[in-house]
């Protein structure tokens, strides 16, 4: 936000309405703004969760406390977006709610192999209900690995795995795990290497969502790697 006044002003808590989340953003941290003239400041605000019941398109509203020239107030203006973000945003946790009301996924198991072969990431996806059409489209590789055969082209590891109409069977998938580089401060100064992006279609919406290996798993795959990248054995 930025002071367009010829006064100091200053911003005290701040909340945006948007029906497409369950309730009002607020300010992350408690405090207070203060704006000289001509002055900016970036307020970060912590979205509640989306309401996949609303509309994609909608007004956010943001409601500001201030105070100028001794007087206090509330300000009350709908939210001007100079890069679109907030429909992108409702779309895309949408699908993975939808998903995720359809289906568990996650990792199930991990087979770790010697220099040169692949190993095997278990990835199970288990029916929990019939709410929504889902089918699991591919998997993307990530910073620090891939898998054998990945055609970067292609955008993904294809799956093509459709849950519609397997009423409680589920599927499984065994991923071909890979080193992307074998660079060892890529692992140690590793954040986000068993990230992995998951594409999917939920009604005929595409979309992807984060999938990321717990701790435990992560450190195995990360032990793997140096394993099969031959870290102090040159």
């Amino acid at each position: 936000m930025s002071n367009g006044s010829d006064a100091v002003v200053t911003v005290g808590a701040v909340s945006v309405s948007d029906p497409r989340w369950t309730g009002p953003a607020t300010r992350v941290v408690q405090r207070r703004s203060t704006l000289a003239p001509g002055a900016e400041v970036n307020v970060r605000v912590q979205l509640a969760p989306v309401q996949c019941a609303a509309g994609g398109e909608a007004t956010a509203v943001v409601s500001l406390e201030y105070e100028m020239d001794g007087r206090a107030g509330t300000a009350v203006a709908p939210v001007e977006e100079v890069f679109p973000f907030l429909a992108a945003l409702h779309e895309r946790e949408c699908v993975e709610q939808r998903a995720r009301q359809t289906a568990a996924i996650g990792f199930a198991g991990f087979t770790p192999s010697e220099a040169g072969a692949p190993a095997s990431l278990e990835l199970a996806i288990s029916p929990v209900s019939e709410a929504h059409d889902l089918v699991v489209v591919g998997i993307r590789e990530t910073n620090l690995l891939t898998f054998e055969g990945y055609d970067p082209a292609a955008g993904s590891y294809p799956l093509g795995i459709d849950l519609t109409g397997m009423g409680r069977s589920g599927a499984a998938a065994s991923l071909p795990l890979i080193p992307a580089r074998c660079d060892s401060h890529a692992v140690q100064e590793d954040k986000r290497g068993t990230v992995f992006g998951l594409l999917v279609e939920v009604d005929g919406v595409a979309g992807r969502f984060d999938l990321v290996a717990d701790p435990e798993l992560r450190g195995r795959i990360l032990s793997w790697v140096a394993h099969w990248c031959g870290y102090g054995s040159r």
